[in-house]
């Protein structure tokens, strides 16, 4: 008997009810809409540091969400200095935030290029320049390899309490398992994007086909799509801030997703949601840039 999504007699065919996902699709575009015209109206020096606050917390809180603190510093410096830009108090980043934030920009700075196995495998790379996670080694660069192991499960609680959350697919299912939401994510332009970049976060994470790293990868690979359904790389509104205020959500629907049907109408619901209030938290994301735009304007205006 299937206990889990991917084991379901027609995975990884997802669906929804699409009439019933107009009035959030709606909002969202219609946010989107209002951000990116006042965003513009800016100028460009303001929306690139706008852009820079943005990327840095999307890092930030992409690494809170898996428990691990970065030095907020050293993620605004490494940021910077690969956008060309030059900004107060720049310090020097280590190795491993270097490559979380190669990982970010290559997803957001590059979103028209295609998916393939070999960027996914760079991210990857990327993120664990060490080859270790925590004091563990692990595969680096290459789908997991654990055919001994599985099935490999996602657990939490204390050794010895721990609780099974979900179970992924075999690893000698990955190659034909990825192939499919590569394919797809380079393929398909009938779904809406923001439904898309839903789909593809949760179809990746449910694969989960490395060692460790799924959750940051699934994040970025969202924003990606996000990016391309916005038509640009400057970023102004972080959806892994808003995830970290819901962890505790984003976690729960995943794992009643991970173990339901293939309706995947409440994950979509959640994510919508969440996107939503994603952008309209970019006054207290942005309040320093937005701040320094109202002092130029009410400057303007006494000359």
């Amino acid at each position: 008997m299937a206990r889990y999504i991917h084991q379901l007699s027609g995975w990884p065919q997802l669906y929804w009810q699409q009439d019933q996902l107009v009035v959030f699709l709606t909002s969202v575009h219609h946010q989107q809409g209002k951000l990116i015209g006042r965003m513009e109206a800016l100028g460009f020096r303001l929306q690139a540091e706008a852009s820079l606050q943005t990327l840095t917390q999307e890092v930030l809180k992409s690494s809170e969400i898996e428990g691990e603190l970065l030095d907020a510093d050293q993620v605004r410096s490494s940021i910077a200095r690969r956008l060309g830009m030059v900004i107060a108090g720049m310090i020097p980043a280590d190795r491993h935030v270097e490559g979380i934030v190669e990982m970010m920009l290559d997803a957001t700075q590059r979103y028209p290029a295609p998916l393939s196995k070999e960027r996914l495998f760079g991210w990857h790379a990327a993120l664990f320049p060490t080859g270790y996670t925590g004091m563990h080694k692990i595969v680096v660069g290459s789908w997991r390899d654990n055919k001994k192991e599985d099935p490999m499960q996602v657990v939490s609680g204390a050794i010895g309490k721990e609780k099974v959350h979900f179970e992924v697919p075999d690893s000698d299912k990955l190659e034909t398992e990825m192939s499919k939401v590569i394919d797809w994510f380079n393929v398909d332009e009938k779904t809406d994007p923001l439904i898309k970049a839903g789909m593809a976060h949760l179809w990746f994470v449910t694969i989960h086909p490395f060692d460790d790293g799924n959750g940051r990868i699934a994040r970025a690979i969202a924003d990606m799509q996000l990016a391309r359904a916005d038509g640009t790389s400057q970023r102004f509104y972080s959806m892994s801030a808003q995830i970290r205020k819901e962890r505790n959500e984003y976690y729960a629907i995943l794992e009643s997703t991970q173990k339901g049907s293939l309706d995947i109408m409440n994950w979509l619901t959640w994510f919508l949601q969440c996107l939503d209030r994603a952008i309209a938290a970019t006054d207290e994301t942005l309040a320093t840039v937005l701040k320094k735009a109202k002092f130029g304007q009410n400057i303007q205006e006494l000359f």
